[in-house]
Protein backbone atom coordinates (compact mmCIF):
# COMPACT_ATOMS: atom_id res chain seq x y z
CA UNK A 1 0.00 0.00 0.00
CA UNK A 2 1.33 3.44 -0.94
CA UNK A 3 1.50 5.73 2.09
CA UNK A 4 3.31 8.58 0.36
CA UNK A 5 2.73 9.24 -3.36
CA UNK A 6 4.57 12.00 -5.24
CA UNK A 7 3.26 12.57 -8.75
CA UNK A 8 4.86 14.82 -11.40
CA UNK A 9 6.48 17.03 -8.77
CA UNK A 10 8.38 20.10 -9.96
CA UNK A 11 9.95 22.79 -7.77
CA UNK A 12 11.50 26.09 -8.87
CA UNK A 13 13.59 28.10 -6.42
CA UNK A 14 14.97 31.53 -7.22
CA UNK A 15 13.92 31.18 -10.84
CA UNK A 16 15.84 27.91 -11.22
CA UNK A 17 14.40 24.44 -11.70
CA UNK A 18 15.46 22.31 -8.71
CA UNK A 19 13.18 19.33 -9.31
CA UNK A 20 11.36 18.38 -12.49
CA UNK A 21 8.58 15.82 -12.97
CA UNK A 22 9.47 13.54 -10.06
CA UNK A 23 7.08 10.63 -9.53
CA UNK A 24 7.83 8.40 -6.55
CA UNK A 25 5.97 6.29 -4.01
CA UNK A 26 6.84 4.90 -0.59
CA UNK A 27 4.80 2.01 0.69
CA UNK A 28 3.87 0.86 4.16
CA UNK A 29 6.75 -1.10 5.65
CA UNK A 30 9.21 0.10 3.01
CA UNK A 31 12.65 1.65 3.57
CA UNK A 32 13.48 3.86 0.57
CA UNK A 33 16.96 5.26 -0.01
CA UNK A 34 17.14 8.48 -2.08
CA UNK A 35 20.56 8.88 -3.70
CA UNK A 36 22.08 11.61 -5.83
CA UNK A 37 24.96 14.10 -6.02
CA UNK A 38 25.12 17.40 -4.17
CA UNK A 39 22.55 19.78 -5.62
CA UNK A 40 20.40 16.95 -6.99
CA UNK A 41 17.33 18.17 -5.10
CA UNK A 42 17.15 15.44 -2.47
CA UNK A 43 16.57 17.75 0.49
CA UNK A 44 14.19 19.89 -1.57
CA UNK A 45 12.13 16.77 -2.25
CA UNK A 46 11.71 16.17 1.49
CA UNK A 47 10.94 19.83 2.11
CA UNK A 48 8.25 19.72 -0.58
CA UNK A 49 6.58 16.81 1.19
CA UNK A 50 6.73 18.78 4.43
CA UNK A 51 5.20 21.86 2.78
CA UNK A 52 8.30 23.94 3.42
CA UNK A 53 8.77 24.90 -0.23
CA UNK A 54 6.19 25.86 -2.82
CA UNK A 55 5.76 23.29 -5.58
CA UNK A 56 5.47 24.49 -9.17
CA UNK A 57 3.40 21.52 -10.33
CA UNK A 58 2.43 18.01 -9.33
CA UNK A 59 0.72 16.46 -6.33
CA UNK A 60 1.71 14.93 -3.01
CA UNK A 61 -0.67 12.44 -1.42
CA UNK A 62 -0.60 10.93 2.07
CA UNK A 63 -2.63 7.72 2.33
CA UNK A 64 -4.38 8.74 -0.88
CA UNK A 65 -5.35 12.25 0.23
CA UNK A 66 -3.74 15.63 -0.60
CA UNK A 67 -1.42 16.77 2.18
CA UNK A 68 -2.95 20.24 2.55
CA UNK A 69 -2.03 21.72 5.89
CA UNK A 70 -2.23 18.49 7.88
CA UNK A 71 1.15 16.79 7.95
CA UNK A 72 0.86 15.53 11.51
CA UNK A 73 1.44 11.94 10.35
CA UNK A 74 4.92 12.82 9.00
CA UNK A 75 8.00 12.56 11.17
CA UNK A 76 11.07 14.49 9.99
CA UNK A 77 14.70 14.05 10.96
CA UNK A 78 16.68 17.06 9.66
CA UNK A 79 20.41 17.27 9.29
CA UNK A 80 21.98 17.81 12.71
CA UNK A 81 23.23 21.33 12.00
CA UNK A 82 19.61 22.49 11.71
CA UNK A 83 19.01 22.01 15.45
CA UNK A 84 20.25 24.46 18.11
CA UNK A 85 22.24 22.14 20.34
CA UNK A 86 23.38 24.95 22.62
CA UNK A 87 19.80 25.64 23.70
CA UNK A 88 19.47 24.66 27.41
CA UNK A 89 16.92 21.83 27.20
CA UNK A 90 17.00 18.20 28.25
CA UNK A 91 16.69 15.23 25.93
CA UNK A 92 13.06 14.75 27.04
CA UNK A 93 12.15 18.38 26.40
CA UNK A 94 13.80 18.33 22.96
CA UNK A 95 11.97 15.14 22.00
CA UNK A 96 8.68 16.59 23.29
CA UNK A 97 8.83 19.27 20.61
CA UNK A 98 8.02 16.48 18.18
CA UNK A 99 4.47 16.44 19.58
CA UNK A 100 3.79 20.05 18.58
CA UNK A 101 1.90 19.15 15.39
CA UNK A 102 -0.51 17.01 17.38
CA UNK A 103 -0.78 19.41 20.31
CA UNK A 104 -1.51 22.59 18.43
CA UNK A 105 -0.40 26.06 19.51
CA UNK A 106 -1.85 26.41 23.02
CA UNK A 107 -2.32 22.90 24.37
CA UNK A 108 0.23 21.73 26.91
CA UNK A 109 1.57 18.15 26.84
CA UNK A 110 -0.56 15.68 28.79
CA UNK A 111 0.30 12.29 30.24
CA UNK A 112 -0.32 10.55 26.90
CA UNK A 113 2.09 12.96 25.22
CA UNK A 114 4.83 12.33 27.76
CA UNK A 115 4.26 8.59 27.40
CA UNK A 116 4.83 8.95 23.65
CA UNK A 117 8.00 10.96 24.37
CA UNK A 118 9.32 8.35 26.82
CA UNK A 119 8.56 5.54 24.36
CA UNK A 120 10.37 7.36 21.54
CA UNK A 121 13.42 7.95 23.75
CA UNK A 122 13.43 4.29 24.72
CA UNK A 123 13.20 3.20 21.08
CA UNK A 124 16.45 4.99 20.26
CA UNK A 125 18.23 3.74 23.39
CA UNK A 126 18.55 7.03 25.28
CA UNK A 127 16.36 6.42 28.33
CA UNK A 128 19.27 6.73 30.73
CA UNK A 129 20.08 10.15 29.25
CA UNK A 130 16.53 11.54 29.25
CA UNK A 131 17.34 14.33 31.71
CA UNK A 132 20.74 15.23 30.26
CA UNK A 133 21.14 18.59 28.45
CA UNK A 134 21.31 18.05 24.71
CA UNK A 135 24.47 20.16 24.50
CA UNK A 136 26.37 17.45 26.40
CA UNK A 137 25.61 14.67 23.93
CA UNK A 138 27.91 13.07 21.38
CA UNK A 139 27.19 13.29 17.65
CA UNK A 140 25.58 9.85 17.55
CA UNK A 141 23.45 10.60 20.59
CA UNK A 142 22.30 13.88 19.06
CA UNK A 143 21.22 12.06 15.93
CA UNK A 144 19.19 9.67 18.08
CA UNK A 145 17.49 12.65 19.75
CA UNK A 146 16.35 13.88 16.35
CA UNK A 147 15.05 10.43 15.46
CA UNK A 148 13.22 10.21 18.79
CA UNK A 149 11.72 13.66 18.26
CA UNK A 150 10.32 12.47 14.92
CA UNK A 151 9.02 9.23 16.46
CA UNK A 152 7.27 11.14 19.26
CA UNK A 153 4.78 12.33 16.64
CA UNK A 154 3.80 8.66 16.10
CA UNK A 155 4.20 9.11 12.34
CA UNK A 156 3.06 6.92 9.46
CA UNK A 157 5.83 8.42 7.31
CA UNK A 158 9.38 9.01 8.51
CA UNK A 159 11.64 11.31 6.45
CA UNK A 160 15.39 11.23 7.14
CA UNK A 161 17.73 13.85 5.68
CA UNK A 162 21.34 12.62 5.55
CA UNK A 163 21.15 10.91 8.97
CA UNK A 164 24.62 9.34 8.76
CA UNK A 165 26.62 12.51 8.06
CA UNK A 166 29.59 12.90 10.40
CA UNK A 167 28.95 9.67 12.31
CA UNK A 168 31.38 6.79 12.79
CA UNK A 169 30.70 3.43 11.17
CA UNK A 170 29.36 1.60 14.25
CA UNK A 171 26.85 4.40 14.90
CA UNK A 172 25.80 4.37 11.25
CA UNK A 173 25.18 0.63 11.40
CA UNK A 174 23.16 0.96 14.61
CA UNK A 175 20.98 3.67 13.09
CA UNK A 176 20.55 1.71 9.85
CA UNK A 177 19.30 -1.26 11.88
CA UNK A 178 16.89 1.01 13.77
CA UNK A 179 15.52 2.54 10.56
CA UNK A 180 15.01 -0.88 9.02
CA UNK A 181 13.18 -2.04 12.13
CA UNK A 182 10.94 1.04 12.13
CA UNK A 183 10.00 0.30 8.53
CA UNK A 184 9.28 -3.34 9.35
CA UNK A 185 6.68 -2.13 11.86
CA UNK A 186 4.66 -0.66 8.99
CA UNK A 187 5.99 2.87 8.62
CA UNK A 188 6.99 4.31 5.26
CA UNK A 189 10.63 5.40 5.70
CA UNK A 190 12.43 7.58 3.13
CA UNK A 191 16.07 8.58 3.61
CA UNK A 192 18.31 10.89 1.60
CA UNK A 193 21.92 9.80 1.83
CA UNK A 194 25.36 9.94 0.21
CA UNK A 195 26.18 6.52 1.68
CA UNK A 196 25.71 4.37 -1.42
CA UNK A 197 27.01 1.21 0.24
CA UNK A 198 24.74 1.58 3.26
CA UNK A 199 21.71 2.31 1.09
CA UNK A 200 22.35 -0.63 -1.24
CA UNK A 201 22.61 -3.07 1.63
CA UNK A 202 20.10 -1.53 4.03
CA UNK A 203 17.21 -0.19 1.94
CA UNK A 204 14.38 -2.13 0.33
CA UNK A 205 14.32 0.18 -2.68
CA UNK A 206 16.49 2.95 -4.12
CA UNK A 207 15.61 6.12 -6.00
CA UNK A 208 18.38 7.74 -8.05
CA UNK A 209 17.72 11.47 -8.39
CA UNK A 210 19.45 14.27 -10.25
CA UNK A 211 16.79 17.00 -10.41
CA UNK A 212 14.46 14.32 -11.78
CA UNK A 213 13.98 10.63 -11.11
CA UNK A 214 16.62 8.74 -13.09
CA UNK A 215 15.82 5.22 -11.86
CA UNK A 216 14.00 3.46 -9.05
CA UNK A 217 13.81 -0.13 -7.87
CA UNK A 218 15.15 -2.73 -5.46
CA UNK A 219 18.96 -2.74 -5.28
CA UNK A 220 19.05 -6.13 -7.02
CA UNK A 221 17.32 -4.57 -10.04
CA UNK A 222 19.81 -1.69 -10.36
CA UNK A 223 22.89 -3.65 -11.46
CA UNK A 224 23.18 -1.75 -14.72
CA UNK A 225 25.78 1.05 -14.40
CA UNK A 226 24.04 3.40 -16.85
CA UNK A 227 21.56 5.04 -14.43
CA UNK A 228 24.31 5.40 -11.83
CA UNK A 229 26.59 7.03 -14.39
CA UNK A 230 23.79 9.38 -15.45
CA UNK A 231 22.94 10.30 -11.87
CA UNK A 232 26.44 10.82 -10.48
CA UNK A 233 28.14 11.91 -13.73
CA UNK A 234 30.87 9.27 -13.46
CA UNK A 235 32.39 6.90 -16.03
CA UNK A 236 31.35 3.27 -16.17
CA UNK A 237 34.73 2.23 -14.75
CA UNK A 238 34.49 4.51 -11.72
CA UNK A 239 35.41 2.90 -8.37
CA UNK A 240 32.14 4.30 -7.06
CA UNK A 241 30.28 1.71 -9.14
CA UNK A 242 32.23 -1.31 -7.92
CA UNK A 243 29.52 -1.67 -5.35
CA UNK A 244 27.24 -2.92 -8.15
CA UNK A 245 29.36 -6.06 -8.44
CA UNK A 246 27.95 -7.30 -5.16
CA UNK A 247 24.29 -6.88 -6.10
Amino acid sequence: MSVLAINGLSVDLGGRSVLHDVTLEVGSGEFLGILGPNGAGKTTLLRAVLGLVVISSGTILLAGSPTGRDRSTIGYVPQRHEFSWDYPVSVSDAVATGRSARLGVWRRPRSADWEAVADAIDRVGLSRLATRPVGELSGGQRQRVLVARALAAEPDVLLLDEPYTGLDLPTQEELASLFGHLASEGRAVAMTTHDILGAVHGCDRLALIDRTLVASGPPSMLRNPEPWCETFKVAAGSPVLRILDGL
